[in-house]
């Protein structure tokens, strides 16, 4: 007993000082992160066209002499003047031959969900601009007509100056825009019936509205982010806590070795988790994203694997009084934080708009711990069934 005692408190000082270190390099590489967004994938800051929109834009978009400008991505400019009254005038100039261009507006930086004000001259020579609601990847999910802009009554217009188009719109908002996730895109081919066809090349920004800016940051970043949150995130909630929590169910019969093993496995899951969290601190901190379920339920998680560890620290004896109330709170905050943990990787997929391959892989690694969990179920049944058969005088090991 003295023995399991010094490896327990070996254990605990252990756990602690892997907690520290583990936090100490996430906040690390954060900082790092954080350091270098500034620098990858910036556009180059320089002076925009003299273009004289007295010619071909209708008002107000031709009175308009104040307008802030940058380039975007290629040979785009992104024109743009916030009133005192919060109305924001847009103005998108792109080289353009045929198809269509558009300007989305993004709350997480993904295409999904996003709103997109896109412009095309027919074939007939007449000018359209139309809004679009992007609600999934497919051209059929592109909903004409629909979308979350918050257009004033000034008409969007759009036209063409030499080799190219111009979209110009307005946005009244409570508040001054600042900081928003742009994207941007072009087609060749003509709509059809106003509906788009597939995009030939798009991008991704961070666009800074407020007065006398001067970087645009590019947010192909905060896919690689994202993507890397939600592969953290899958394997630490999705396999490896599965999987520790399926030890004591079915191993105790190999004590102590089965507590060493969950304990190790349930700690790296804990350290995953905490990993996926910080990424997703990251990603709420640069772009905003309003995806409040999924980010509660994170943080929800996280409290509750949090306690999990505190309690695994300070497991009492097995002779406790208190050993069997610790057992009820450790086997069920456990299952709640396993279901929950299940539940917020399908929102956090949803909010994403994740491709059927996430939902593929991640279906197949439900079924896998489903089918393991109901062959170690009947096992142990059938085990404890040969061992009440048994004449009270054959000795046999406990099966947990």
């Amino acid at each position: 007993m003295a023995n399991l005692r010094s490896w327990s408190l070996t254990w605990a000082t252990f756990g602690r000082l892997c907690v520290l270190i583990l936090v100490a390099e996430l906040e690390l590489l954060v900082a790092e992160d954080n350091g270098n967004g500034s620098s990858t994938g910036l556009a180059s800051e320089s002076t925009c066209k003299n273009i004289n929109f007295q010619s071909f834009l209708p008002p107000p978009y031709r009175n308009i002499s104040h307008t802030a400008c940058k380039p975007v991505w290629h040979t785009y400019e992104l024109r743009h003047y916030q009133s005192e009254d919060h109305t924001m005038t847009i103005i998108l100039s792109a080289p353009y031959t045929t198809g269509w261009v558009g300007i989305g507006f993004s709350k997480d930086g993904g295409m999904v969900g996003a709103s997109a004000m896109v412009g095309w001259i027919n074939k007939k020579g007449h000018a359209r601009i139309k809004q679009y609601y992007i609600q999934g990847k497919k051209p059929s999910e592109v909903i004409v007509d629909k979308g979350e802009l918050p257009l004033n009554n000034v008409p969007a217009a759009v036209a063409t100056n030499g080799a190219e188009i111009y979209l110009a719109f307005q946005l009244q908002s409570m508040t001054h825009l600042v900081q928003q996730p742009v994207l941007l895109a072009f087609g060749t081919k003509y709509p059809h019936s106003s509906h788009l066809q597939k995009h030939d090349d798009k991008a991704a920004i961070l666009f800074d509205f407020a007065p006398g800016s001067k970087v645009i940051a590019s947010t192909d970043n905060l896919g690689h982010l994202r993507r890397n949150h939600g592969i953290v995130a899958l394997i630490g909630w999705g396999l490896i806590l599965p999987v520790g929590a399926i030890i004591p169910r079915y191993f105790k019969h190999k004590d102590p070795l089965w507590y060493y093993l969950h304990f190790i496995i349930q700690f790296v899951g804990f350290g995953l988790g905490l990993a996926a969290v910080l990424l997703g601190r990251q990603l709420y901190t640069r772009i905003k994203a309003h995806i409040p379920a999924h980010r509660g339920i994170g943080i929800f998680v996280f409290v509750l694997s949090i306690l999990q560890i505190m309690a695994a620290l300070y497991r009492p004896n097995k002779n406790s009084k208190i050993r069997r109330y610790w057992n009820w709170y450790h086997h069920w905050f456990g299952r709640l934080a396993l279901f929950f943990g299940a539940l917020n990787i399908i929102l956090g997929m949803h909010a994403a708009g994740a491709g059927s391959n996430w939902q593929i892989g991640y279906g197949f690694l439900v079924s896998v711990i489903i089918v393991a969990v109901i062959i170690l179920e009947v096992l142990a049944y059938l085990k404890r069934t040969e061992k009440s058969s048994l004449p009270p005088s054959f000795q046999m090991d406990p099966v947990g």
